[in-house]
């Protein structure tokens, strides 16, 4: 099982602490442009970054080459963002799982990038558990299924919206608000805030998109 780590350029504050993945086996780090440095300044050395590094100082850049040995330096004219080229490296990996880290807070047209890049990526990679991380979210994209939920002290509400269609049938069980065969309407907010209540929930649904949100306050 293999784990990757995109760091992105958003706001530093904002980044979750890697401290439970820094020694784990079989994790990889991959820094999109400003993201390598941040991994740097958590004492972590990029497996490889990619992008091109145009929010970088000289001396960042420098810092930089001196440490990561693979460096994928592309033209600044582009029509991919620095995260979908990082996005990209990452499943030359086969991993199992991607977290993507450093795309909220700051732009929002940047975080709205980031989040149908991870929504395209998800959609054809269903085997590959995907999610954007802060230091209070998880997102992911839930596609129809049974998805089981685990308590994590992190993160202590669950909501739930339709993503680009309606999610019908929706179970949830172990959770403090469940709910049998319901339908998430598109623009609703009334799966919102709900919290974990048992060692296992889960949630069900026949079709449609679902997005997860768990966040803490």
């Amino acid at each position: 099982m293999t784990t990757v780590i995109v760091c992105a350029g958003g706001p530093k504050q904002d980044l979750p602490s890697f401290e439970k993945y820094r020694h784990m086996e079989n994790v990889i780090f991959i820094g999109a442009d400003k993201g390598s440095i941040y991994l740097i300044d958590q004492g972590i050395i990029p497996d490889e970054i990619v992008g091109d590094f145009d929010s970088l100082t000289s001396e960042e850049w420098e810092r930089i080459s001196n440490l990561v040995q693979k460096i994928n330096r592309v033209n600044a004219e582009k029509n991919e963002t620095d995260t979908d080229l990082a996005l990209e490296k990452a499943l030359l990996y086969q991993p199992t799982e991607i977290i993507l880290t450093g795309v909220t807070g700051g732009r929002l047209d940047h975080f709205e990038s980031a989040l149908r890049s991870l929504y395209r990526v998800q959609s054809t990679q269903l085997h590959i558990r995907m999610k954007i991380m802060n230091c209070k979210n998880e997102i992911q994209f839930l596609l129809p299924g049974k998805h089981p939920i685990y308590p994590d002290e992190r993160f202590q509400y669950l909501s739930f919206f339709a993503y680009e269609q309606i999610v019908k049938n929706v179970t949830l069980r172990g959770v403090k608000y469940e709910t049998t065969d319901e339908t998430i309407e598109l623009g609703t907010s009334r799966f919102t805030s709900n919290e974990l209540n048992s060692i296992e929930g889960y949630i069900s649904f026949s079709s449609g998109i679902c997005l997860m949100i768990r966040s803490t306050d």
